[in-house]
């Protein structure tokens, strides 16, 4: 099942301010309801083959989304892991990997923002920061774009 994401409703409001910190973990004035919060780690979980642990890419308290898998796409996991294509911050904050022809209508729509280390060449640019779900709307939409990170991360090419 291909996720269409150039179809989601546009997100509401002003973007969030993020840090400016070359890796942020946290948006300034946004963040997700714990309600929010737990409903989408729930759907991250009942992804076929996902478990979480810790972010080993991130901070500790991040909960990262992994797949036990020995071949993988360069683009659809966090670098340095080997197994990790996104993961929650305790704001609800996400970084997650993207399907590339979504990038742009992520960006526009005002779901994401490209992830700042994404600027170094060892990392994949399909990296972005996508803003914290603050209802059950935004969960939507946030629980559709884990699904199409999830798609790219179990394609084998």
């Amino acid at each position: 099942m291909a996720v269409d994401l150039s179809v989601l409703p546009a997100r509401r409001g002003v973007r969030p301010a993020t840090t400016g910190r070359e890796i942020p973990h946290d948006q300034l004035e946004d963040f997700s309801p714990p309600q929010i919060r737990a409903q989408l780690v729930v759907r991250a979980q009942a992804l076929p083959g996902v478990f979480t642990t810790a972010s080993r890419v991130s901070e500790p308290s991040s909960l990262a989304f992994r797949l036990h898998q020995q071949q993988r796409d360069f683009e659809a996991f966090l670098h340095p892991s080997v197994d990790e294509f996104g993961h929650v911050h305790r704001s609800g904050f996400l970084h997650l990997t993207v399907p590339r022809d979504a990038l742009a209508a992520l960006e526009r729509l005002g779901w994401t923002e490209p992830h700042p280390i994404t600027r170094r060449a060892e990392f994949p640019d399909t990296i972005v920061m996508f803003y914290a779900p603050r209802d059950e709307e935004e969960l939507e939409v946030a629980a559709a774009v884990l699904q199409a990170s999830y798609e790219q991360a179990v394609r084998q090419r």
